[in-house]
């Protein structure tokens, strides 16, 4: 552990490894959020995107670049973010490697209420994405007061998740035999999560949020860091710990939402990020903002890999998270088992 300081009288501590790990998967995210912007029928090499993003760019490649590609990229880096940040906070708050919004009901959450919008309104992008918001929210509430009993403890908190996951799973298999053949095509493409036509009306929301609950995360990560320890520590140590928890449970399902709202539902980012985040920094805790650079570069590497790797035929990027998120989740349940813990 090392103390920065910084002007103004200001210093926090770092971990080396932790900062060097960060500062390389921000530099990843970006490199790759580049190398997305130039690919496509008109391709675009990197040096002529940067030129194009610092403004000095032809007016053809600056239409494309501004007005058509960064966006999606934007959303992508973005959304990415949002997944890994709540995925890390989830597992740390259930200090279980399985407590992933996608594994414990809330991208389901999120799913059931754009389809409603899709289904019995037939809304557009906007109602869709709001939703798909309270859809999220709604569920985040109802399952942290069905895992309430004198306080939230992780595995309960997974096992009701799993259960609410479950339920809504049904339900969105409800929506979809209640809906018309147009309103079920749309509503199966919106559930494959992409980031197809993605424009400035999904980022600016997107980042205004991400902007707003970022420091609120990073300002409770010390009372998270204890509430990893246990609740009867965290108390000794002096950590309201029902009002941490609380917070960093509705900062975690916002950011969850608001992505799902943004690009659909994105599976197994939340799940994969913070444990790969985790196990490259070598470092305890929540690993915040290293979950957070590992979720974009995650997606922004799907996606590229989306678009390049299967020929004319491009995927949804969230077909190829949720078939690579499979199998690291059947390694995951393996590694668990044998270490005893489920």
């Amino acid at each position: 552990m090392k103390a920065i300081r910084i002007p103004g009288g200001l210093s926090f501590r770092a971990e080396p490894r932790a900062l060097a790990v960060v500062c390389g998967l921000a530099v990843l995210a970006l490199a790759g959020g580049v190398v997305l912007i130039g690919t496509g029928d008109f391709s675009i090499a990197p040096a002529d995107v940067m030129s194009s993003l610092l403004g000095s760019g032809t007016p053809a490649q600056d239409f494309i670049i501004n007005e058509l590609r960064l966006p999606r990229v934007l959303v992508a880096l973005l959304v990415g973010a949002s997944l890994g940040i709540s995925g890390a906070l989830f597992q740390s708050i259930s200090r279980n490697p399985l407590g992933s919004p996608d594994v414990i009901g809330f991208g389901q959450g999120s799913s059931v209420g754009a389809l409603t919008v899709i289904v019995f309104f037939q809304g557009g992008a906007v109602a869709v994405s709001f939703g798909a918001l309270v859809g999220g929210l709604a569920t985040g509430v109802a399952v942290y007061l069905l895992a309430w009993k004198k306080g939230v403890h992780g595995y309960r908190l997974v096992l009701v998740g799993i259960g609410a996951a479950a339920m809504l799973t049904a339900g969105i298999h409800y929506l979809l035999t209640k809906s018309t053949l147009v309103d079920a095509t749309r509503a199966m493409v919106w559930l494959t999560g992409s980031l197809d036509g993605r424009d400035w009306a999904q980022v600016r929301p997107l980042f205004v949020l991400f902007v707003v609950l970022l420091p609120v995360v990073l300002g409770y990560g010390r009372s998270l860091r204890m509430l990893e320890m246990g609740d009867d520590a965290a108390y000794a140590l002096g950590v309201p710990v029902q009002r941490t928890r609380t917070v960093l449970m509705l900062s975690a399902v916002l950011l969850n939402a608001s992505a799902t709202a943004a690009a659909g539902p994105i599976s197994f980012v939340a799940l994969t990020a913070p444990q790969l985040a985790r196990r490259l920094t070598r470092a305890t805790g929540p690993n915040i903002l290293a979950s957070a650079c590992m979720g974009a570069a995650l997606l922004v590497v799907a996606d590229w890999a989306a678009q390049r790797l299967f020929g004319e035929s491009t995927l949804p990027v969230g077909v190829l998270t949720g078939m690579v998120g499979g199998v690291y989740l059947l390694w995951l349940l393996v590694t668990e088992r044998r270490a005893g813990r489920i």
